[in-house]
């Protein structure tokens, strides 16, 4: 059974093809002659030519389409493409198309050698081979990056760009191949929005594990303590300016700071009470008195600050002191 192409045999598809190649070499005869006559009516001028040139071409051009019946850029495209292939470069059994993508190429020895030298191992110029050459999106592309770059090309539309993107992630072997270093730079991307960043962060933090390896970021474990005092602090100035209660409440409050005041002090006397009796006979060395030195020293600095408050009324913390207690 002879093969079969579509609905034809393999003998009656070669006929056709033998009879389209003449009709587009027919075709192509004739878009060359649109634009030769196009050429004519306003031929190429030099850069920097005759002034507003662009706007009487356009007029000519324009008129020229209409009263042949085709469209402006048709007219404009045909002209365009014959300026850049004299006749004699002009190659029978190449369309007019493959011209015109080819005549992007800006050296015209290179352009006039191209046309001539179908790619390797082609018999002659397709119009992907053609744009490939010249660096354009292909129509049917063949390499990961022709997939690439069509599909960044289908994707320019913002709305069409995230379709994409949220399906592509939702594919688990997809994801598994991006690089960590990406997966990073996408999350930080998708959550500039703050609303979306908090719920993205608040899930993660829901993790067991993820929340343990944040906490060993220095940074993070100090923005997660400063964020939930600042939060004790909005909703305690919330309370206090919101609550009818809230003058009683701070006279307990005080009460309950002169009593924790004075416990932690009976605490630490009532301890060094107990503590340094035992330590008769003890021979302490270099180290265990240097660390010893080092926490009297906190001790005393935080026991002249109490002084200083209860005095005062002042509670700041001078820089010495600060660097004593971040030391603990």
């Amino acid at each position: 059974m002879p093969s079969m192409i579509g609905s034809v045999s393999q003998t009656r598809y070669e006929q056709i093809v033998a009879e389209l190649r003449e009709v587009v070499e027919q075709q192509s005869r004739g878009s060359f002659t649109i634009g030769d006559r196009a050429l004519e009516v306003e031929p190429v001028r030099p850069s920097g030519g005759v002034p507003d040139a662009e706007w009487t071409i356009k007029q000519s051009l324009m008129r020229l389409a209409e009263d042949i019946g085709l469209t402006f850029s048709t007219v404009k495209n045909a002209r365009w493409a014959a300026s850049r292939w004299p006749k004699e470069q002009r190659q029978t059994g190449v369309s007019f198309s493959i011209h015109r993508i080819l005549a992007r190429i800006e050296d015209d020895e290179e352009r006039f050698a191209a046309v001539k030298t179908p790619p390797e191992g082609r018999p002659r110029w397709t119009a992907d081979d053609a744009k490939r050459r010249v660096g354009w999106t292909v129509d049917s592309p063949e390499t990961p990056q022709e997939k690439i770059t069509a599909i960044h090309h289908l994707a320019q539309d913002e709305e069409v760009a995230a379709t994409v993107t949220t399906d592509f992630l939702k594919r688990p072997q997809v994801a598994a191949k991006v690089s960590t270093e990406n997966k990073v730079r996408a999350v930080e991307e998708f959550t500039r929005d703050e609303k979306v960043a908090a719920t993205a962060a608040t899930s993660l933090l829901r993790r067991p594990d993820i929340a343990f390896k944040a906490m060993g970021d220095d940074t993070a474990r100090y923005q997660v303590n400063h964020a939930q005092n600042e939060r004790s602090r909005q909703a305690r100035e919330d309370f206090d300016h919101t609550s009818p209660v809230a003058p009683a409440v701070r006279h307990i409050e005080r009460s309950m700071e002169f009593l924790d005041l004075v416990t932690a002090l009976h605490s630490f006397v009532a301890a060094a009470g107990r503590i340094v009796p035992s330590l008769r006979n003890h021979v302490f060395g270099d180290d265990e008195r240097t660390i010893v030195h080092e926490n009297v020293a906190r001790c005393r600095a935080t026991l002249d600050w109490v002084e200083t408050a209860v005095d005062t009324g002042k509670v700041d913390v001078d820089d010495e002191l600060a660097r004593l207690l971040k030391d603990e």
